[in-house]
């Protein structure tokens, strides 16, 4: 069974950069799809970005594109997250996860959590001055 360990958060101002990781062991994550959630005070969790297993395609939620950058080391075994140009409504417990590739990306991704069998406990990132 594949587990998750999220790092990489912290607190840092608005503008500025951090890059989370999303380590795996007992399993392989090329075989996966990877998927980075987030979960804010009081809302509920959304979807930030996901990575392809077959070719590294890449999709982002609206409010992250062009800032945020998701990319995977297989050597590593290992899923990044570059976020750049922070805002304070970035502020969240960011989690990731795994799950098999079993249709096309976009409508994976569309439809939600169920689709990802595997998490992390998350990590917290806080954008504030």
């Amino acid at each position: 069974q594949v587990q998750l360990v999220e790092s990489g958060g912290g607190l840092v101002q608005p503008g500025g950069s951090l890059r989370l990781s999303c380590a795996a062991s007992g399993g392989t994550l090329d075989y996966y799809v990877i998927g980075w959630f987030r979960q804010a005070p009081g809302k509920e969790r959304e979807g930030v970005s996901c990575i392809s297993s077959h070719d590294d395609s890449a999709l982002y939620a609206d409010s992250v594109q062009g800032r945020f950058t998701i990319s995977r080391d297989n050597v590593k075994n290992t899923v990044y997250l570059q976020m750049n140009s922070l805002k304070p409504e970035d502020t969240a417990v960011y989690y990731c996860a795994a799950g098999a590739e079993n249709q096309w990306l976009p409508r994976l991704w569309a439809s939600g959590e169920s689709n990802f069998d595997y998490w992390g406990q998350g990590t917290q990132v806080t954008v504030s001055s």
